[in-house]
């Protein structure tokens, strides 16, 4: 089942944030975690959550970067500098992105639209959102375990919708957080990005299928419990093996990629999917998926 209210997801773990974005909490008996660090503007909403909830925040030590696209970073100045203790972790590869003046100029800039998008901007400028070159942290991969005492959260490398990105597993809960690596559940569909690398993302999602999962914690549209959630990422491979069945296909009849783009965007895309991004930025996503499922298939005829 679809669950977008804010709140407990089981023993342990909290969703907090808003239904388009969304963080999680992981509290174990020595400290906290937040994982993914979302848009900007939902930090208001986050800070009324602390207090509704009841969440001690002095315990949250530790903040988990799963990717570094801007909707998923957003809050991460402002509880870094809040907290300078507070511990970042994140691939290598979010590291270098995150150390590019020039990505981190556009990122910034993204945060600001989208605030100003969805009417957050007057309730945002008391927080210090923006990423400068004093945030760094510790460097995580394959195989790094965090114990938060009696709670150990498990880390994959799940690139292909970004180069950067991770997936985190609770084992014990059967607790999955895969971010944008795996589909993304809007209303009653499975919405796969496989932004920088159609194939690597197909591979993440095979290295996720063995998991035992009783809830799939979504950063956008809030998570799954039961059933579905136990099914996910198979339906996810699924979507994403006929989306990329779409995309040669349309190609191999027209030989165009914005014919092509356009075919997978309608087909898969159109709607109000981020009432904070732009339909060109949808777009722009399909293109990429487009271009190297394309560069593929040339190679391999």
């Amino acid at each position: 089942m679809r669950i977008r209210n804010t709140g407990k997801v089981c023993d342990h773990v909290w969703y907090l944030g808003r239904v388009d974005s969304g963080i999680y909490l992981v509290e174990g008996a020595n400290e906290s975690m937040i994982v993914s660090g979302g848009s900007s503007y939902i930090i208001p909403d986050i800070l009324e959550q602390l207090g509704d909830f009841c969440i001690d925040e002095e315990s949250i030590t530790k903040l988990l970067i799963l990717h570094t696209h801007f909707d998923h970073i957003g809050t991460i100045p402002f509880f870094k500098h809040r907290n300078p203790s507070l511990e970042l972790f994140a691939s290598a590869r979010a590291w270098e992105i995150l150390n590019n003046p020039k990505i981190v100029d556009i990122t910034n800039e993204f945060s600001r639209q989208t605030t100003a998008t969805v009417g957050m901007t007057e309730a945002c400028d008391p927080y210090d959102t923006e990423w400068r070159d004093d945030l760094s942290g510790t460097t995580i991969g394959d195989g790094y375990r965090f114990d938060l005492g009696g709670i150990e959260v498990e880390i994959y490398e799940t690139p292909g919708h970004s180069p950067c990105s991770l997936s985190a597993y609770i084992p014990q809960l059967r607790v999955l957080f895969p971010s944008d690596s795996a589909g993304i559940p809007f209303e009653d569909t499975i919405i796969v990005m496989g932004n920088s690398n159609y194939t690597l993302y197909q591979r993440s999602l095979e290295k996720l299928a063995p998991f035992d999962v009783d809830y799939l914690c979504s950063d956008h549209y809030g998570y799954i419990d039961g059933e579905e959630a136990k099914h996910f990422i198979a339906a996810s491979i699924a979507t994403a093996d006929r989306c990329r069945a779409l995309i040669e296909k349309t190609y191999t009849q027209t030989k165009d990629l914005e014919t092509t783009a356009g075919t997978v965007y309608n087909a898969h895309y159109s709607g109000n999917l981020f009432s904070s991004l732009s339909p060109e930025i949808i777009r722009q996503v399909c293109r990429q998926m487009v271009k190297h499922v394309v560069k593929e298939l040339e190679n391999n005829a």
